[in-house]
């Protein structure tokens, strides 16, 4: 359970996941920029200090899953669930949320959004 793609070679590494279950894993320091996550299981994954500008999460659910310090410009979030990241801690800009997802993003503020 949980596989540590951190301890991989960066040279010339590059992935994408398509129905996988990839709880618990981390990402740390991975360039994972253009990277596409579809119909994917990744809670509680650590993607701290990660790349994954221009990477696509497509349907997949990110409960609990850790985006601290990462590079997020331009990412797609839109059709996935359960994720939340602090704005002031990562590079967003560009990155596509949905509304419903906005509360995950206003978290740390603890504000009673109806």
């Amino acid at each position: 359970m949980g596989l540590d793609f951190s301890a991989c070679n960066s040279f010339l590494f590059t992935v994408s996941f398509q129905d996988c279950i990839l709880d618990y894993s981390t990402f740390i320091y991975k360039k994972l920029k253009k990277t596409v996550f579809a119909d994917c299981s990744l809670k509680d994954v650590d993607f701290s200090n990660t790349d994954l500008s221009l990477a696509v999460f497509k349907n997949c659910d990110l409960s609990s899953a850790a985006f601290v310090d990462c590079i997020l410009e331009k990412t797609d979030f839109r059709t996935s669930r359960n994720y939340a990241f602090d704005p002031s801690e990562n590079k967003i800009k560009g990155t596509k949320v949905s509304h419903a997802a906005l509360a995950g993003l206003l978290q740390k503020f603890d504000l009673a959004i109806e």
